[in-house]
């Protein structure tokens, strides 16, 4: 049905039936002190025609650059059939079910979902789905703050080679919750968390697998010794690459406690930033703090299959003192990307996809570090991305390769300013021999200096 705007008689008319003369009466409780915003910039409106003609010229302008940049977001392959299926009607908007028992196609999506993230990072619970994954690991600190008896320090440990985005934004989100965040600083010749074994015990650790750099961390030794401290461990993880990893569940002796991460690589594009999708998993003792909700599987009075919203602790459904957080929805159309997108692939699948993902970069890796200059930072093995430093500044690689019209990675140097020239360098399955070499030639002509 198409959207047709109030006419100006349908103004005057509801303006006339709340006794109203003008439209700011509505706002009259807003200060006229409070600064509004100028539109001085924003152009007229267009007809629907003049949009689409326009919009159209400006994508003919656009260039498919061959992507090698990672850094939490990625370029990999998506089946046709995903975005082909939600595309349609009944699957396009699904939202919050606020009248469950009428909405059992959308809480089997996300009880499937909950069913693969937990078997895929090897917990016993996941919630449904969260906005992404700085915010899911916000979610996991502060659970992990409510959970720990033992500690009560609120201290938590957060490497430096965690995303810098996901620091931030924890950052910004445990500001006021009385969260220390405890800075542990990265082996400058591994990569890896160097680790004081000495500090005080916190609440939690913070470990992400892999890591910003890309390099795997040795989260067995960092499990069992944050366990024997009496910490909890939350792990950051990218899901694809536990097609070839040890699930989280697994790590050390008893597993981690709280799992949280990205589910962008699952079926979901690089839409200029987003969206994204969030994920949280934890052990079944801790079901009753895990944020957001959860969707459970039973059978009714004539014992038919039914889905049902089983723990809702948000502080729309009970006391806000009660609530364990203030999300508020799930995002229930990348949650049925992620569910179509592994129900395609299925295990063997996405083992096969990380496999590729790693081969693709070891041989890019190969590649850029014969040319001249050219050196890895990091000794530690690397699932699909890798830091190299650089002989010139990363941002003139990045200018003269886009006219090239190719992405050669993240320009670390704002975060890590004491790594020389730092380019942290993807490479996924979609990345093809060829566009391996053309990446090195390139790299290669533009610092010696044959092109710019």
């Amino acid at each position: 049905m198409p959207f047709v705007p109030h006419n100006d008689d349908d103004l005057r008319e509801m303006m006339k039936v709340i006794g109203i003369s003008d439209l700011h009466e509505l706002f009259d409780e807003i200060p006229e002190s409070i600064p509004r915003a100028k539109l001085d910039g924003i152009p007229n409106g267009m007809t629907e025609h003049e949009l689409v003609s326009h919009m159209t010229n400006r994508s003919l302008k656009q260039n498919n650059a061959c992507c090698f940049l990672g850094a939490g977001a990625y370029d990999h392959y998506i089946p046709a059939s995903i975005w082909s299926l939600i595309s349609r009607g009944e699957l396009y908007s699904p939202y919050t079910p606020y009248q469950p028992e009428s909405s059992q196609g959308t809480l089997q999506v996300l009880f499937e979902f909950q069913s693969m993230i937990s078997e895929l990072t090897g917990m016993d619970v996941s919630n449904a789905s969260l906005y992404d994954g700085p915010t899911a690991l916000a979610e996991a600190i502060l659970m992990s703050c409510r959970i720990n008896s033992t500690n009560r320090s609120r201290k938590i440990i957060v490497p430096r080679s965690l995303h810098p985005h996901y620091f931030e934004t924890i950052k910004t989100l445990t500001n006021y919750q009385d969260v220390r965040l405890s800075v542990y600083e990265y082996d400058k010749e591994s990569g890896k968390i160097a680790l004081n074994k000495n500090e005080d015990p916190a609440q939690a650790i913070v470990v992400s697998q892999p890591n910003f750099f890309g390099c795997l961390e040795d989260v067995d030794e960092l499990t069992n010794w944050a366990h024997s401290m009496g910490m909890l461990v939350i792990a950051v993880v990218n899901p694809i690459s536990l097609g070839i990893l040890t699930p989280p569940g697994k790590w050390g002796e008893n597993g981690a406690d709280i799992v949280v991460g990205e589910a962008q690589p699952l079926g979901i594009p690089l839409c200029s930033g987003g969206p994204f999708l969030g994920f949280i998993t934890s052990r079944d003792r801790f079901v009753r703090h895990i944020p957001g909700r959860l969707v459970g599987y039973t059978t009714d009075s004539e014992q038919r299959p039914c889905y049902v919203l089983t723990l809702q602790a948000r502080e729309q459904h009970i006391r806000r003192g009660k609530a364990t957080s203030n999300i508020c929805t799930n995002q229930g159309l990348l949650v049925n990307a992620v569910v179509q997108y592994l129900s395609l692939i299925g295990g063997d699948g996405l083992r096969q996809v990380a496999l590729a993902c790693h081969q693709r970069a070891s041989a890019l890796s190969k590649k850029i570090l014969s040319i001249e200059g050219v050196n890895k930072v990091f000794s530690s093995p690397f699932f699909n991305e890798f830091v190299i430093s650089l002989p010139v500044p990363p941002s003139e690689i990045l200018k003269s390769m886009r006219r090239h019209n190719i992405l050669p990675g993240y320009n670390m140097s704002m975060y890590y300013p004491e790594i020389k020239n730092p380019l942290l360098v993807c490479a996924t399955e979609k990345r093809t021999l060829e566009e391996i070499h053309d990446y090195a030639k390139t790299m290669q002509s533009i610092i010696s200096g044959d092109v710019c």
